[in-house]
């Protein structure tokens, strides 16, 4: 049996051992909050990101991730570039003159059979595009580059690897991913690439930009885009629609992307309801004429 002292000591032992506890678990605490708050804050303001009130994205910064917001129903997106600072470095988001024209580009990192599709309606309503490809993508799709060029499309350079280009400072590792896609598209058509320019998922820097300028190129960023990327999540008719018409603006150049099994479900149907509107289509390099 416990004397008294030993009684004293054991709730004195045991006093101690919760103090540690309830002392370590604050810090774990504070710990994980503030791991919390600065994965949160990274989240929102990484490249410059900040969330709006209406649930889309402005980035303020000018540079880091291309985004948008739309403000005013058929007017151009705000974004965190204009046209005026863009066009220094030969880069464009939109065509601001205002007039009811749309500029269609598809970005294309692999092929999963929708783009026949795709080229189908844009041979029927007679509206060019341009086709922003991955290195692999001319190597593995030959005929379809083919098919492109020879329907009037533009084939443009979406870098061989798809890397974060923002985090490339080195020119001459900048220039091979262009010119690696160069390279391959020479050997597949013979001719020359046309030297259009698209940062993959839109990360870019300003020294990116004036690096591409120094090689010829001109960037394309879009002020039309929706989340179409999912391949076994792909958007509805509805949703497509909901956000492709509400959004539509003069100048627009229009994001989709090839792999989209509803793109090439819609595109036809897309294209009349834009025409109805009143919108015709130009061919990329008529914007930066």
């Amino acid at each position: 049996m416990n004397t008294s002292n030993e009684h004293a000591d054991d709730l004195k032992s045991k006093a101690l051992f919760l103090y540690i506890g309830k002392l370590f678990l604050f810090f774990a605490a504070a710990f994980l909050a503030g791991h919390f708050a600065a994965r949160l804050q990274e989240h929102f303001t990484q490249g410059g990101v900040q969330e709006t009130v209406s649930g889309n994205h402005v980035i303020e910064s000018s540079e880091g991730n291309w985004g948008l917001s739309f403000q005013e129903e058929g007017q151009p997106p705000v974004a965190n570039a204009s046209a005026e600072e863009l066009k220094k470095y030969n880069a464009y988001y939109a065509d601001v003159t205002g007039e009811k024209v749309l500029y269609l580009t598809f970005d294309a990192g692999f092929e999963n059979g929708n783009t026949p599709a795709i080229l189908d309606a844009l041979k029927k309503h007679s509206a060019p595009a341009a086709f922003f490809v991955v290195g692999t993508y001319v190597t593995s799709n030959q005929e379809l580059i083919q098919r492109m060029l020879a329907e009037g499309h533009t084939v443009g350079n979406h870098t061989y690897h798809h890397p974060d280009m923002s985090q490339i400072a080195s020119k001459e590792a900048f220039q091979k991913e262009l010119q690696d896609v160069e390279k391959v598209y020479k050997e597949t058509t013979g001719q020359d690439m046309v030297k259009f320019y698209r940062p993959p998922q839109g990360k870019y820097s300003v020294s990116n930009l004036q690096m591409a300028k120094e090689l010829g190129y001109q960037t394309f960023f879009w002020s039309l885009a929706y989340v179409d990327w999912y391949e076994n999540d792909q958007p509805t008719k509805e949703e497509a629609f909901d956000k492709l018409l509400g959004r539509i603006h003069p100048g627009a150049i229009v994001l989709l992307h090839s792999t989209s099994k509803t793109n090439a479900g819609i595109l036809d149907e897309l294209l009349t309801k834009w025409e109805e509107m009143g919108y015709t289509f130009r061919s990329l390099d008529q914007i930066a004429s």
